[in-house]
């Protein structure tokens, strides 16, 4: 038998013995069982990788214990951080929403109107600029162009968007004031 053949049938046997334990020990950690099959999934991964510094097949399961431990260490530090994350989301949500948005509909209308009337490329470059915040470095790497193309649409498309919306101080007002309205988070 090759050294990878051998190398391969000591991990199943490895594997073979000790699922079940490591998959019991993770239950009784983690509060969803699909978590628990993670922690399994993901000991294992590393047991093969680091299959070369596993102790012989006797001491295997407790080598694998303590790497299921690590493991499960940092599945509940990923679940306190997502715990965090979904936390300031939903602070952001009620903010968003307690905007009256009924205020930004006649502007968002024009804008909208404006835009389906520009090209594919002017309307995106508008877009990635003036809603999503984005730099003409950064729109370059989105779209795949040199950057120099993307100020260079970007100018020819403000042009664009005033003619259409005609550059003047009445309603609905400077172009630009008008494309600052942010998009509806509908649909993101």
């Amino acid at each position: 038998m090759s050294s990878g053949t051998e190398h391969e049938e000591r991990f199943r046997r490895v594997y073979a013995v000790n699922f079940e334990a490591l998959l019991a020990y993770a239950m009784r950690r983690v509060e969803q069982p699909e978590d628990a099959a993670d922690v399994v999934a993901e000991t294992f991964l590393v047991a093969w990788r680091r299959s070369r510094e596993m102790p012989p097949e006797a001491e295997a399961r407790l080598w694998l214990h303590g790497v299921a431990r690590r493991v499960l260490a940092n599945h509940h530090r990923g679940g306190a951080r997502r715990g965090r994350l979904g936390d300031r989301l939903r602070q952001r949500f009620r903010a968003a929403l307690a905007v009256d948005p009924g205020s930004e509909v006649p502007e968002r209308l024009t804008v909208r109107a404006a835009l389906a009337r520009l090209n594919e490329m002017d309307r995106e470059v508008l877009m990635l600029t003036f809603w999503e915040g984005l730099e003409p470095r950064e729109i370059a790497v989105v779209l795949q162009v040199n950057p120099a193309v993307v100020r260079t649409r970007l100018s020819r498309a403000r042009a664009r968007l005033r003619d259409i919306l005609g550059d003047d101080l009445d309603p609905p007002g400077h172009v630009l004031d008008v494309m600052a309205v942010r998009a509806p988070e509908e649909g993101r």
